[in-house]
């Protein structure tokens, strides 16, 4: 979102959304790390889950594809990459919903998700709208529910250090650059917080955090 609360597609223009999915598996790894993410959620049978920011819904797919017993729901402000996503939903056979609406705004009462996942959404927010997304991840996660994101993170490499000097200047992306997204996650109530895993990309470093929502 800008100041002005005109939604901005993922790359920054409507007309890149095509690109978005060949983008991923080219140059992120999203194969491995979406799995690894996946993993380390600990789905069991009957969780409702929630793929926070889910653009063309690869993730959502995955979850599904991966616990065919749990209950999956991807929300997304871009209704284009919605469109893409139930294309994708309806050509794999697969049973999930896809609902429009902003990350720091959802449409859901408390207590709906047993774990809310999330892939490389938080830097495209501002400081702000952070914080409210992570606060509203908490109050529809139930007690003892956990957060899952992979996002931009710290630099770990020589070439990550002159990465995060470009991405460093654009202010939404500055937060996860700085390695603040743990911390964050403190602030919002998230107990306890940790950096679970570090990937190298052509973009970056990639980091997974997770926070549970105290029971």
């Amino acid at each position: 979102m800008n100041k002005n609360n005109e939604y901005i597609p993922a790359l920054g223009h409507a007309w890149l959304t095509p690109l978005y999915d060949p983008l991923l598996r080219w140059g992120m790894r999203e194969e491995t790390f979406k799995r690894d993410l996946i993993a380390r959620a600990q789905i069991g049978p009957g969780h409702r889950v929630l793929d926070l920011g889910c653009g063309t819904a690869t993730l959502t797919l995955l979850v599904k594809q991966l616990h065919p017993e749990s209950v999956v729901a991807g929300l997304d402000g871009d209704p284009k990459v919605l469109e893409i996503g139930e294309a994708k939903a309806a050509k794999a056979g697969v049973d999930i919903t896809l609902d429009h609406g902003m990350a720091f705004q959802l449409p859901y009462p408390d207590n709906s998700f047993d774990r809310v996942l999330s892939s490389l959404v938080l830097h495209h927010l501002t400081r702000e709208d952070k914080r409210r997304t992570l606060r509203e991840a908490l109050r529809v996660l139930r007690p003892g529910g956990g957060l899952y994101v992979a996002d931009f993170g710290k630099p770990r490499t020589p070439p990550g250090y002159l990465l995060a000097f470009v991405m460093r200047r654009l202010e939404r992306a500055s937060d996860n650059i700085e390695g603040l997204l743990p911390e964050m996650f403190r602030q919002a109530g998230f107990d306890p917080v940790q950096e679970t895993a570090h990937y190298m990309t052509i973009f970056g470093t990639l980091t997974l955090v997770e926070g549970h929502k105290p029971k």
